[in-house]
């Protein structure tokens, strides 16, 4: 009875500490996007840092979940980046974008509601990824990987040589933005989704494939069937991301989207913890911040006349590695491994280190 009890009332003050962490979220993005606190600089990094989880966590459920190795988000996030741009910049700017070869006539004269292209966007990167995945997806490891990397890298390409629909290396600039409440909520839409897939029976059975797929497919599992299922919903996710990525800068370019972007969400993946998406979207704003805050060590400095020649282009890079390499001697299977965050979690790490601290008071007397 007692334990009963308990349980409601641990229960209780869960709900209770979700609302009231759900109701300081809401003051504190409200209060960003209305620039009454921080500035544009943080706003900017604090919005980047929402498109990056929508892509990690994505490139998670390929990656940490189904147990595939592939390299392929960036030419996704192009994709849906592109779609973007290319259906929501007013007609009267195109002319001046389009301004040495003309815009393909027909999608000259089409113009799209942000959500709708942003939809259009993420299955476009769904629909290539599909095409890429029935040949690709019977690959494993490494070759997957460099086939996957190869295929972004081609996308990148190809966007760079259709000038009528792209703009080739000059871009597409005068993209309409939208507000850090469309950023953030898109982004917790595209998690939740990601995060009950994970917990339905397909999610069970990506999980299945990357423990064992020998024992995945005696027990029925189609594995190329939830393969390329998987790797087409990541690529939907990271073609959505793209379009935010798209919105948020106001300008698009094929160099934006090189294969060291994809780099990025992969180490956001293993420094979260391949297989947790709450490690995953920490991981995404602790990278975001980090490599930004981080940006006075490439800047010269001088002290008491002297300069310090550590400071300099590149030396940012330099101590953001040796944190991270920090962080993964500590965190060897990232910061959550495979679990969730929760208050539980939270909770008991305390009790952890208070069972500790008393233990060791025990031993000293």
């Amino acid at each position: 009875m007692m334990n009963k009890i308990e349980n409601k009332n641990n229960k209780t003050k869960r709900y209770a500490a979700n609302i009231l962490l759900a109701a300081v979220f809401i003051v504190v993005i409200t209060l960003i996007d209305q620039n009454l606190i921080g500035d544009q600089y943080i706003k900017r990094v604090l919005n980047l840092s929402a498109i990056y989880a929508i892509v990690a966590v994505s490139m998670n459920l390929v990656n940490g979940f189904t147990g595939l190795f592939s390299l392929g988000q960036a030419g996704f996030m192009a994709i849906g980046a592109y779609t973007v741009a290319v259906f929501t910049v007013p007609i009267n700017y195109r002319a001046s974008i389009f301004y040495i070869v003309p815009q393909n006539q027909v999608l000259a004269q089409i113009h799209l509601p942000f959500f709708i292209a942003l939809i259009l966007g993420g299955l476009a990167a769904a629909l290539v990824a599909l095409l890429i995945g029935i040949p690709v997806l019977r690959l494993k490891s490494d070759y997957l990987a460099i086939a996957t990397l190869g295929f972004s890298e081609i996308i990148r390409i190809v966007f760079t040589n259709l000038k009528t629909i792209t703009n080739g290396a000059l871009g597409i600039k005068s993209i309409p933005g939208v507000s850090t409440w469309v950023i953030f909520i898109v982004a917790i839409l595209s998690i939740v989704l990601i995060a009950l897939l994970i917990n339905s029976t397909y999610g069970r059975a990506f999980k299945a494939i990357r423990e064992d797929e020998i024992a995945a497919e005696a027990m029925g599992i189609n594995l190329f069937k939830h393969k390329v299922m998987s790797f087409a919903i990541g690529a939907f996710f990271a073609g959505i991301g793209g379009g935010l990525f798209a919105a948020l800068l106001g300008t698009v370019d094929p160099k934006q989207f090189y294969f060291t972007m994809t780099y990025n969400f992969l180490l956001m993946i293993v420094l979260g913890g391949m297989g947790s998406i709450t490690g995953t979207i920490i991981s995404s704003f602790i990278v975001t911040f980090g490599l930004e805050f981080l940006r006075f060590f490439d800047e010269p400095l001088a002290m008491f006349g002297y300069n310090i020649t550590f400071f300099r282009a590149g030396f940012r890079m330099v101590i953001f590695s040796i944190l991270l390499m920090i962080l993964v001697l500590f965190f060897r299977k990232g910061l959550l491994g495979q679990k969730e965050l929760s208050w539980k979690l939270i909770s008991n790490i305390f009790k952890g280190k208070n069972s500790n601290k008393k233990s060791n008071k025990g031993g000293a007397a």
